[in-house]
């Protein structure tokens, strides 16, 4: 393929405009392996980029933090042609050129092999959101969290790293508590595994008090701010909460009371650079243990290169539920 179309965002005195453009292989930066894209993937990250013209280290740019899909060609001997491959995170569409393309070139310390149960489709209702999930699980259940041992809080639920933790964790065993800021969003998260559904509000820090009583044995906080603030507090004994989200503020106020009293673990997850070998051992996981049972409309919704700009914008306006995923053989 000489010539491919692929998204692209670039500055104007006006703000960001996105448009889909003919490029040619020349145009992509650098990188080892050369990706036939078959599917990419909407988040939050990918809205800033384009939607709003920020964190991206230069304009214009090929957005899209994730991709999958069949190797054209390698300089590194780890893959070969027709290898199906997953590539998320790092600085795939920020630093680099993205996964919002037919092709895309990337290094080859950043791409892995798509694991046995797993299709290139299902690894991009995942992405980096599901990567993150499926850190934030793991981290967990390494800190003590277990089925037997009460409930789990998931927070910003219905959003998409919140959905999929919710899933995930619900399909696993555990008891999920769910707090979203729609209460419509109710039938959706007990569609998708949650046993219940409480306000954000709930769960937002409101007192100076430096503990609560003990409700949750772990929790899944992708919000940060007040709400990280209560989690701590409301945590039982030797309870965990694995953090990465700043929605709700990078201001957390807390004393040292809940973890001397009750010997709770704050788990920080980066799931940007998160070690390639522990990558590989979280990916094997989605496509086995952690796998979702969750493949309709109401959870991911598949959108054309096309339609992409309108879902940009969308999910910086709040208006995306789920997961949404670019089919780019549909463009």
């Amino acid at each position: 393929m000489d010539s491919f179309k692929a998204l692209v965002a670039d500055k104007t005195d006006e703000g960001t405009e996105m448009s889909i453009k003919v490029l040619e292989i020349e145009d992509l930066t650098e990188g080892d392996v050369l990706i036939d894209v078959h599917y990419s993937s909407v988040n939050y990250k990918d809205g800033m980029v384009a939607a709003k013209g920020e964190i991206a280290e230069y304009f214009p740019i090929i957005p899209g933090i994730d991709l999958a899909g069949e190797v054209i060609e390698s300089k590194d001997d780890k893959f070969k042609k027709g290898d199906a491959v997953i590539a998320t995170s790092y600085k795939i569409g920020t630093g680099i050129s993205g996964g919002f393309s037919e092709i895309a070139r990337v290094p080859a310390e950043w791409v892995v092999p798509l694991p046995e149960g797993i299709t290139l489709k299902e690894s991009m209702e995942l992405g980096t959101a599901g990567l993150t999930a499926g850190i934030s699980i793991t981290k967990l259940e390494q800190a003590g969290m277990h089925p037997d041992n009460g409930d789990v809080l998931v927070a910003g639920a219905s959003g998409g790293t919140g959905s999929l933790s919710v899933n995930m964790l619900s399909s696993a065993g555990y008891n999920v508590i769910a707090s979203t800021g729609s209460m419509d969003e109710a039938d959706y998260l007990k569609s998708i595994g949650a046993a219940k559904i409480i306000h954000r509000d709930e769960v937002i820090n409101q007192d100076s008090k430096p503990v609560v009583k003990p409700a949750y044995q772990a929790a899944v906080d992708p919000v940060g701010g007040k709400t990280t603030e209560y989690i701590i507090k409301s945590l039982k004994p030797e309870g965990a909460l694995a953090t990465f989200g700043l929605v709700g503020g990078i201001q957390v106020r807390t004393t040292v009371l809940p973890f001397i009293g009750r010997g709770i673990h704050w788990l920080g997850v980066d799931s940007v650079f998160y070690p390639m070998e522990k990558r590989k051992k979280v990916w094997d996981r989605l496509a086995n243990d952690l796998k979702l049972d969750i493949h309709t409309k109401e959870v991911v919704n598949e959108v054309s290169l096309e339609e992409l700009p309108q879902v940009l914008q969308d999910i910086i306006d709040g208006k995306v539920r789920g997961r949404t995923i670019v089919n780019l053989k549909n463009s």
